[in-house]
């Protein structure tokens, strides 16, 4: 037998036989399941293994299978069918979106694919308890507004209305929130409300001032975990189930415990730097507690080792939200009633934008960025280095905010950062390092460029930045200037030739090394000693490079 020129199956990737027909209800079943988790991709036609058998003649109409799909979903689900000829046999590929609401077959049967322990993919039962998370997560429920069976205000305590008034005077909150009494105050932050007659406590409301036992019983999913780690040893490892303001003000005493602090003049003034910023793990610590989902069990962590400190909590990126769009994503927060309470206090950036914050408390020591990369659907982790700050990079943000008189901008942090450890970089890196588009990149940079921080060399397609000698200067390291921007054409067509010379042979991808420029830079060098007679090209595709005649 043929293999399908196709990977294994995954989560959003389904291969199904259709050699004896594949029933209507299997097939029919199979999309609700992609459906209702991240949509995806079912071949018809392909065995489990990935061989191709081909599609029954009976399966062979695309409209008559995206009718039946349409007819046998509730609510009705549009799919696109292709048909494919693959290995010389045809092969149905049946598009799938990702449904915005639970979906199930016109007989009841709801699915939902999952990575099973071994990490193949499987359609497992949806059952009616899991919907609360599905809608949660795609934005249709707030679960923090939702009422607490059997809760009353009595399972509210006063010292912690008295410790949210505090808070407030302490992080400069909604002020106006003061002057309320405690029945008012409750009802302003949606803590309780009342239905006919009644006051009923919402999750929020039992999250931020319940008393302990209430919070243990009826919110259990609630718990908060606070772990040193010297090596391979645990050294604290502290659990807390606790009203959210209370565990908050602990675990932020545990933190400041544990960060030094040291400090530099600048001009008249003394400037502190500590091994972590606290406004950045304050931001990142709140992320967690409100956009964790509670509705699964599980801990929000936060971990310090040697290397810094990671917090992590039960729940992936809402809809719409991703590590590749972070820094410019809309706020979507995962229970609104909770983001917008913890807002109020003054716990959390009233804009919403607490990344950025996360983002410049790290950058502008000369820390690296905030890494995301071990989050994935089911936890969200973020790890804050402590590396040792960069104080001559410092000193140079400081005193261009000085210059400027306004906050230095997070997307200007990140392009000097750049450019501070990787010397020269053209637009699309920069472009996607800002998580924006060229055009939008190109403009920054460009006035990046007018404020005399950044050079730009090259035109068009062939253009780099590099750090300005302005800066190099500031950073005491005007020899590096020279060396990353210095290089003239001719200099740089000198150390193209010696390396040749030397190594016997140079590539475009070894030029790029050398001389610091782009692809494009490179491929002209190349070509203009080419076209002098000094090197000639050898062979095509990968294997070219030039040798000297």
């Amino acid at each position: 037998m043929e293999t399908a020129i196709l990977e294994k199956e995954s989560l959003t990737v389904e291969f199904k036989s259709d050699q004896k027909r594949l029933s209507d209800r299997d097939l029919v079943a199979t999309v609700v399941c992609l459906a209702n988790t991240d949509g995806g991709e079912i071949y018809l036609g392909v065995e489990k293994d990935a061989v191709v058998t081909g599609l029954h003649h009976e399966h062979q109409n695309p409209t008559g299978l995206t009718a039946l799909i349409g007819n046998r979903t509730n609510p009705p689900l549009s799919v696109r069918v292709e048909i494919l000829e693959m290995l010389g046999k045809r092969v149905a590929k049946i598009i799938v979106p990702k449904s915005k609401r639970i979906v199930s077959t016109s007989d009841g049967v709801l699915q939902r694919r999952r990575l099973m322990a071994d990490g193949t993919p499987q359609c497992v039962p949806f059952y009616p308890h899991e919907f609360i998370q599905r809608e949660s997560d795609l934005g249709l429920l707030d679960y923090s507004a939702l009422p607490v069976a059997e809760s009353t205000p009595k399972d509210l305590d006063p010292l912690e209305r008295q410790r949210l008034r505090q808070m407030i005077e302490r992080y400069g909150g909604d002020r106006t929130l003061l002057a309320l009494n405690d029945e008012e105050l409750d009802g302003a932050l949606g803590f309780i409300r009342k239905e006919a007659g009644s006051q009923i406590v919402s999750v929020a409301g039992l999250l931020m001032l319940g008393r302990e036992s209430p919070i243990r019983e009826r919110l259990p999913t609630h718990e908060v975990a606070f772990q040193v780690l010297e090596g391979t040893q645990v050294k604290v490892n502290d659990f807390y189930r606790t009203p959210l303001l209370r565990t908050f003000g602990r675990i932020m005493d545990q933190f400041e415990a544990r960060v030094e602090e040291d400090e530099i003049q600048v001009g008249l003034f003394r400037v502190p730097i500590p091994t972590l910023d606290k406004r950045s793990f304050r931001e990142a610590f709140v992320n967690a507690l409100t956009h964790r989902d509670y509705t699964q069990l599980g801990s929000v962590y936060v971990r310090m080792d040697s290397e810094g400190l990671s917090i992590s909590n039960p729940g992936g990126f809402v809809e719409g939200v991703s590590i590749s769009n972070l820094l410019v994503v809309e706020p979507k927060p995962r229970n609104p009633l909770l983001a917008d309470a913890i807002k109020r206090i003054g716990l959390a950036e009233r804009t919403g934008r607490g990344v950025d914050l996360i983002y410049q408390g790290l950058l502008r020591y000369g820390r690296p960025e905030p890494d995301y990369s071990r989050s994935d659907s089911t936890t969200v982790i973020v790890r804050l280095a402590t590396a040792e700050a960069d104080i001559p990079f410092l000193r140079l943000i400081l005193e261009e905010e000085k210059r400027a008189g306004i906050p230095i901008q997070i997307e200007s942090l990140i392009v000097l950062a750049r450019l501070r450890k990787e010397r020269r970089l053209d637009l699309p890196t920069l472009a996607n390092a800002l998580q924006r588009e060229e055009s939008s990149a190109r403009a920054l940079l460009e006035r990046l460029v007018e404020a005399g921080l950044v050079e730009a060399y090259g035109i068009k397609k062939g253009r780099t930045y590099t750090l300005s000698a302005r800066v190099y200067r500031e950073l005491g390291q005007s020899f590096d200037y020279i060396r990353q921007a210095g290089f003239n054409l001719i200099q740089q067509e000198q150390m193209v030739l010696q390396y040749a010379q030397k190594h016997g042979r140079i590539t475009r991808k070894e030029t790029v090394e050398l001389c610091r420029v782009s692809e494009d830079q490179a491929s002209r060098i190349l070509r203009k000693l080419d076209g002098k007679g000094k090197l000639k090209l050898i062979g095509k595709g990968r294997g070219a490079h030039y040798r000297v005649p």
